[in-house]
């Protein structure tokens, strides 16, 4: 079993403190650190039923479930109007698998060797997708301050930008799902021997047959929600009792706790000299956030929402992503990857965290 499950005891205390009324940030941290396992094991299962499925499955079942508990947890937010804090999620999603990820898998790959190598042409169609990312989430901001308005400022929960801002994100969220699902047919399909290394990075064969992965599944999405709903619940009395931003706590925390499954296969894998999966997940799992949780979550704003959601950014998240962007696709486009290199990342992240927070 893996030691991330041990964390499953805080889902019936996150229920219990919720209905005994106990203060926000109990609740919050508590449904923060359920949602963990709940993710591992969504993840899990996931991985399961696609080593008993052909590729396409395989590529259908990564689409939707592969960042579910990301689109879970945004989801609430989106309901209860927090469009702001959603999109600083979003964002702290993407800086932290490139940032967070990647520094923390090539300390960890790159403790006991002098360099890991990886696929570099993987690699560098993962950090075209990512650039591709920042540019389209760039684009609805640059709109509204060539009309002359403002970016929307730290703190607030909802802004609204005008239907040009909304249409435009609406058009970049469709354009954005059809480049992603354009990078599934390269990678899945005509180019899939690059993403698919032959120095033992395959998985075994599945353990699960397909109707347990399929419950086990079901329950973890299930599982995810309830706590996702609790966490999302408890964001903004909680933020206040504990001195802390909804923008930051969106960014970091809500980030870091969606991103936890994918950020503890990429620090094994890397330690296990792994690096091509580790580089993939990283790197590609940002790529992924940008184009297709975001424009889903764009796209549902216009039926679930308040009211839509535009893919505005303000100064610090646009400031974040290009950072992150530029430093991670450079550092890993020679191919090979160190521990110093690592820390150059771990730093630029904590330097961003600290800016945030002071936001």
């Amino acid at each position: 079993m893996r030691p991330v499950y041990s964390l499953s005891v805080f889902m019936p205390l996150a229920v219990g403190l919720k209905l005994g009324h106990a203060s926000a940030p109990l609740v919050f941290f508590s449904s923060a650190l359920a949602v963990v396992p709940a993710a591992a094991l969504m993840s899990e299962a996931t991985e399961q039923l696609s080593e008993r499925s052909g590729p396409g499955v395989a590529s259908l079942l990564n689409v939707t479930f592969g960042n579910a508990p990301e689109l879970i947890i945004a989801f609430f937010a989106l309901l209860d109007g927090l469009q702001e804090v959603v999109k600083a999620s979003l964002v702290g999603s993407v800086i932290g698998n490139c940032l967070l990820v990647l520094g923390a898998a090539m300390v960890a790959g790159g403790r006991n060797r002098t360099r890991q190598r990886f696929e570099r042409t993987a690699a560098q169609t993962n950090s075209g997708l990512l650039l591709v990312t920042v540019i389209a989430l760039i684009l609805p901001a640059v709109l509204v301050l060539a009309h002359g308005d403002n970016l929307p400022a730290v703190g607030v929960i909802h802004h609204s930008f005008g239907s040009q801002a909304e249409h435009l994100s609406l058009v970049v969220s469709i354009v954005m799902i059809a480049i992603y699902l354009a990078g599934l047919l390269f990678s899945l399909r005509t180019h899939r021997d690059l993403f698919n290394p032959s120095r033992g990075q395959q998985l075994g064969p599945a353990a699960w047959s397909v109707r347990r992965s399929v419950v086990v599944l079901t329950a973890a999405a299930v599982l995810t929600g309830v706590m996702s709903e609790l966490l999302v619940g408890s964001i903004e009395r909680a933020s206040s009792d504990i001195g802390l931003s909804q923008f930051f706590v969106g960014a970091f925390v809500v980030a870091i706790v969606g991103n936890a499954a994918e950020h503890y296969v990429a620090v094994v894998a890397a330690a296990r000299d792994k690096m091509d999966l580790a580089v993939n997940i990283a790197i590609g799992s940002s790529a992924q956030i940008g184009l297709f949780v975001a424009p889903v979550l764009v796209i549902l704003s216009f039926a679930f929402g308040p009211s839509p959601m535009a893919l505005v950014l303000n100064g610090y998240e646009l400031v974040a992503l290009i950072a992150a962007a530029l430093i991670s696709t450079t550092l890993i486009a020679d191919g090979e990857s160190t521990w110093f290199e690592g820390v150059q990342l771990l730093g630029v992240y904590t330097l961003l965290g600290v800016l945030f927070y002071y936001a």
